[in-house]
């Protein structure tokens, strides 16, 4: 669907503004999805755009609504993956297992059937399921040496299976196997390594520390330089009274300089 230059161009703004906010700041860019789907709601990427949107600050209904209708104007099955991660979060984990048995799946690229590979696992966990989840990640990408971008994600779940169910030699193996494929930092499989062996990190300061050298507050150092103006001050006053008793022990000595000269 074509639309106005200008209208074009606020729908186009405000999209970029989603795509920009979506991982730093969610409820932000959910507001402006919500602005390009008043503008064009017929737009397919637009009601993409608002389904991620939703997503992203768990408003898991509304996000399965906007990417079914995203996928009735493109036909697409992209969204298939995600549409049943939504399931799982509106507490379905059922029709998302039902989802990952649908003939939309093998329509779907390698990534996206990772994706669904993954999703599938997460629904059989949470219906308690720990041991079928692991075996529905035991797959070819699995145990493949090649790195993608979904690789770190696959590895990481696979690993945080196996140690809920126990397996905890298996889990910090795939943990690092997760960390060598994660150079972006998209998991925190480093993190969990360092737990499994048992390592804490602390600050190296307090909350009442203060780094060597840091500068006093204004109030502070305002005092301090009262303090330090009282001691001079002090110090003036001592040295004016030892001026004084230094005149007179001259006044003294001087009379009795004169005193020996009349006599």
């Amino acid at each position: 669907m074509s639309l106005p230059k200008t209208l074009a161009e606020d729908v186009a703004r405000n999209l970029v503004m989603v795509a920009r906010l979506i991982d730093e700041d969610p409820e932000q860019a959910y507001a402006y999805s919500r602005i390009a789907l008043r503008l064009a709601s017929r737009v397919a990427a637009v009601r993409e755009a608002a389904g991620f949107a939703a997503y992203a600050t768990q408003k898991y209904a509304e996000a399965l609504a906007e990417f079914r209708a995203s996928r009735r104007m493109t036909g697409s099955v992209e969204l298939w993956p995600v549409m049943a991660d939504c399931e799982r979060g509106l507490g379905r984990p059922e029709r998302a297992m039902a989802m990952a048995g649908e003939p939309e799946v093998q329509k779907l690229d390698k990534a996206g059937q990772v994706e669904m590979r993954l999703v599938a696992a997460g629904a059989r966990r949470d219906m308690g399921q720990i041991d079928a989840a692991i075996v529905t990640l035991q797959s070819p990408e699995l145990a493949s040496n090649a790195v993608h971008s979904w690789t770190p994600r696959l590895r990481y779940a696979y690993a945080d299976a196996l140690l809920e169910a126990g397996r905890e030699d298996e889990a910090r193996e795939w943990f690092g196997k997760a960390l060598e494929a994660d150079k972006d930092g998209a998991t925190d499989a480093s993190d969990r390594l360092a737990q499994l062996d048992g390592v804490e990190f602390v600050d190296a300061l307090g909350e009442d520390d203060e780094p060597a050298g840091a500068p006093a507050e204004a109030g502070e150092q305002d005092d301090a330089d009262d303090t330090d103006a009282e001691h001079l001050d002090e110090d003036d006053d001592e040295g004016d009274e030892d001026d004084d008793e230094g005149d007179e022990d001259d006044d003294a000595r001087g009379d009795d300089v004169d005193g020996s000269t009349k006599a």
